[in-house]
C-alpha cells in the first residue's frame, strides 16, 4: 500500500513514523513545503528568549535523520498544488528546479498544518515586523532583538503564543505591549479570570490594551510607531499574533468538505468525506469531547494523538478519536495558567444549567519554602453535578490541576465521583486535602446551600450593592470594614440584625466561611462569602 502525506511537523510525521513502525513494509512518503521536516513549534518563544540558547534544538528531525530512523520517504521544498481523489494523485511542484510532479496514492493524508494571519494592513512589509510560527521567525527575531536596536516592541495578539512571546522580549530587556481586538486576551477562559492575568501582566511591566484594533505600522522603511483606533505608539518591532489558517488553498477543487474556517472536516475516524483520504493536525477540526460539536484545537498535543489513531485507521485498526477538551497551559511572568473542558459561558450556552466557585488554594503545604496558592475555577452543572470545566492560575504546577480535571471530565465524572480521591500528599508537592479536591468540596458546599457567596464576575457588576462589608480577616486588613473576629464570635453581634445582608470577606474566602458558618449557627440569615477574597477581587 502507498501512503502520502502532504505536510510534516507534527502530525504529519506521528502517522508517517506510527504507519512504519507497525507495518514497515509499507510505501509511505511525506511532501512538505519546508525545508526542514519536524519541529518544535511550541519552543519558538523561548529561542526568542534566550532559555532554549541553541537552534539546533528547535529541529526534532532532518529529513535525512528522519528516514533513517523510520523509513519514511521525505520531500522537502515540495508543495502540493491539486488533488485529484478520483484518479488517486496529487500534483506538486518542487520550489528549488520549478519541476512538476505527479504522486499517486492508496491512502492520502492531508497533514500541512497552518500559517500564521497576514493581516492586510499599511506598513506590514517594514523591517522589524516579525511572525511567530516557524523556526525561521524565531531565529529572525532573536538576531535582530540581539542587535540591541530594539527597546520596544507590540505584539499584537493576546492568545497564548503572544503572551509567551511577551514574556520572552521582557525577560530580554524589551518593553513590551500586548494589543488585541478582543475584550479580554487568554481565549478559552472566563472573562474574570482573564482579567486578573491583564492586571498581573501589567504589574509585571507587560501593559496589556485590549479592545484596541491596529490599522497601521508607521516608519521609514523599518517600524518607528503604530497606529490603532485608538492612539498611536512608539515602537522598534512590532510581532504579529494574531492566529493561524489551515493551509488548505489546495484542496478548493477537490470536493473534500471544509469547514467555514476552512480548515478540513472529519469524522470520528479522522476521515474526510473523500474515500481514503484523511486529515490530521492544525488543518483539521475535530469535535469537543463534552458537546460532541466541531472544534478546533490546533495544537501539538492534539496532532501527535489525532496522527496516531490515523495511522491505525489506515491500517485497519478502525479507532475512533473522542474529541478534545480545549486544555492549554501557558507559563507568563510570575504565574501559569491553565484550563480545560468547557468555560461557565460555554456550558450555558450549549444547555448545561452551569454553577461555578473561585477558590484560592494552597498549592502545597502552607509551612513549606515557596508554598504559594492556586487561584481555581471550577464548573459543573447543577442538576447532575456532572464535572464540566476547570480554569486554573498559580506560580506552582497548575498542569497537575488541569490533568486531574481532564481526566475527570473524560471519564464523565461528577464532583462526588472525585471528592475523595487518594491523591498524593507529601508537603514539597501538595496539602493532605489536595487543592483539586478542596474545590470539588467548596464547589459541593455551593451546590448544597451550605455556602452562600457571591462571585467575583457578580461582584465586579456591582450585584452586592446593599451588603454591608464585613471584613473577616483574621486581622483587619479592608479599609471602611466592620471587622469581626472569628475567634471571638460566641452569639449576637452588637450592631448588627439577623436579617441585615452581609458581605462576608477575607484574603482567600477560607476565614469568611467558617464565619458564616458561626454567624448562621446564631440566626443570621442573609450573608454571603465574597469567592476568592482580597487575593482574586479588587474591593478599591
Amino acid at each position: 500500500m502507498k501512503v502520502l502525506i502532504i505536510g510534516g511537523v507534527a502530525a504529519g510525521t506521528k502517522v508517517a513514523a506510527k504507519l512504519k513502525r507497525d507495518n514497515f513494509e509499507l510505501d509511505v512518503t511525506i511532501l512538505t513545503k519546508s525545508k526542514v521536516i519536524s519541529y518544535a513549534g511550541c519552543g519558538l518563544p523561548y529561542y526568542v528568549g534566550n532559555v532554549i540558547q541553541e537552534a539546533n534544538k528547535l529541529i526534532v528531525n532532518t529529513p535525512d535523520s528522519f528516514h533513517k530512523l523510520t523509513g519514511v520517504n521525505v520531500l522537502v521544498e515540495t508543495e502540493v498544488t491539486q488533488v485529484n481523489p478520483e484518479e488517486k494523485y496529487v500534483e506538486a511542484i518542487c520550489l528549488k528546479t520549478q519541476e512538476k510532479m505527479r504522486c499517486e496514492y492508496d491512502k492520502l493524508v492531508i497533514a500541512p498544518g497552518a500559517e500564521a494571519v497576514r493581516p492586510n494592513i499599511e506598513g506590514a512589509d517594514l523591517d522589524n515586523v516579525f511572525f511567530m510560527r516557524t523556526p525561521e521567525d524565531a531565529y529572525v527575531l532573536r538576531d535582530a532583538i540581539e542587535t540591541g536596536n530594539i527597546k520596544r516592541a507590540v505584539i499584537v495578539g493576546g492568545g497564548y503564543v503572544g503572551l509567551e512571546i511577551a514574556e520572552n522580549l521582557n525577560s530580554q530587556g524589551v518593553r513590551a505591549v500586548v494589543i488585541d481586538m478582543a475584550k479580554h486576551i487568554l481565549p478559552g477562559f472566563d472573562d474574570e479570570i482573564s482579567e486578573y492575568v491583564e492586571n498581573h501582566l501589567a504589574e509585571q511591566g507587560i501593559p496589556i490594551l485590549t479592545e484596541i484594533r491596529l490599522e497601521a505600522i508607521l516608519g521609514d522603511g523599518k517600524v518607528e510607531k503604530i497606529k490603532t483606533d485608538r492612539r498611536a505608539m512608539k515602537a522598534d518591532a512590532v510581532i504579529l499574533c494574531v492566529g493561524i489558517k489551515a493551509n488548505t488553498e489546495y484542496l478548493k477543487d477537490s470536493d473534500i468538505d471544509l469547514m467555514p474556517n476552512k480548515t478540513v472536516k472529519v469524522n470520528e475516524y479522522l476521515e474526510t468525506n473523500v474515500k481514503d483520504i484523511y486529515a490530521v493536525g492544525d488543518c483539521a477540526t475535530v469535535i469537543n469531547r463534552v458537546t460532541n460539536k466541531p472544534y478546533w484545537s490546533p495544537m501539538g498535543s492534539t496532532a501527535n494523538i489525532a496522527g496516531r489513531i490515523a495511522a491505525k485507521n489506515i491500517a485497519g485498526k478502525k479507532k475512533a478519536y473522542p474529541g478534545v477538551l480545549g486544555t492549554s497551559v501557558v507559563q507568563l511572568p510570575e504565574l501559569n495558567a491553565g484550563r480545560t473542558g468547557l468555560t461557565e459561558k460555554e456550558a450555558n450556552e450549549n444547555g448545561y444549567n452551569a454553577e461555578s466557585v473561585v477558590t484560592v488554594v494552597d498549592d502545597k503545604a502552607h509551612y513549606y519554602p515557596d508554598a504559594s496558592s492556586f487561584i481555581v475555577k471550577m464548573i459543573a452543572d447543577k442538576d447532575t453535578k456532572k464535572l464540566l470545566g476547570l480554569q486554573v492560575l498559580g506560580k506552582g504546577q497548575v498542569d497537575k490541576m488541569v490533568d486531574i480535571a481532564v481526566a475527570a471530565i473524560t471519564m464523565g465524572a461528577t464532583l462526588e465521583d472525585v471528592e475523595n480521591m487518594d491523591l498524593a500528599y507529601a508537603p514539597p508537592f501538595s496539602t493532605a486535602i489536595h487543592p483539586f479536591s478542596h474545590t470539588v468540596n467548596i464547589l459541593l458546599n455551593k451546590l448544597n446551600g451550605e455556602f452562600e457567596t457571591v462571585t467575583p464576575a457578580d461582584f465586579s457588576k456591582e450585584k452586592a450593592e446593599g451588603f454591608k462589608l464585613i471584613d473577616a480577616s483574621l486581622s483587619p486588613s479592608i479599609d471602611g470594614a466592620q471587622y469581626l473576629d472569628l475567634a471571638k464570635i460566641k452569639g449576637e453581634v452588637d450592631g448588627l440584625g439577623r436579617d441585615e445582608k452581609l458581605l462576608l470577606v477575607c484574603a482567600k474566602g477560607k476565614r469568611a466561611y467558617m464565619l458564616q458558618k458561626r454567624l448562621k449557627h446564631f440566626g443570621y440569615t442573609n450573608t454571603k462569602v465574597l469567592e476568592g477574597g482580597t487575593t482574586f477581587n479588587d474591593l478599591e
